[in-house]
């Protein structure tokens, strides 16, 4: 049995090696490839349905998104999701070349009202994957919104 579990550690220690360096490889190669094209082609097909994030502690991430009028929903698939706990706190989004400020809240106690975001959010994320590993549902209230 001793020499099962030292593999088990060795397998879970490469996992996470690798876990570790594909967040750093966006980080530091997508993350930025990303950003430039939403600034230089904010009408692309990109812009579409990724926007850039300014989380409040100044951090900058380009996300997926859904808008449906004042409301913009964000899956946080790592543990940036937890600067907006208790209580919310004020986040700044560039959606299709244009600024916008809100009030961003996590969602953590409607599993249902997650799911029913999430279907339309990543409508093809795989059914069988556990909720808990689907990320937690960001909500943005935009303070002033118009419609582009």
């Amino acid at each position: 049995m001793g020499k099962f579990i030292k593999w088990v550690v060795i397998v879970l220690i490469i996992l996470g090696l690798l876990l570790g360096l594909a967040s750093l490889y966006g980080q530091l190669v997508t993350n930025p490839k990303v950003v430039a094209e939403l600034m230089d082609s904010p009408e692309g097909e990109r812009a579409a349905k990724v926007m850039l994030l300014t989380l409040p502690e100044g951090q900058v991430l380009p996300v997926n998104y859904l808008r449906e009028n004042s409301l913009v929903f964000v899956g946080a698939d790592g543990g940036w999701w937890r600067q907006f706990q208790p209580s919310g706190a004020g986040v700044a989004l560039l959606i299709k070349g244009v600024q916008h400020s809100g009030q961003a809240r996590v969602v953590l106690d409607d599993p249902g009202y997650t799911a029913e975001i999430f279907a339309k959010l990543r409508p093809t994320a795989p059914a069988w994957l556990p909720a808990w590993l689907n990320g937690k549902l960001i909500v943005i209230e935009l303070e002033s919104f118009d419609d582009r």
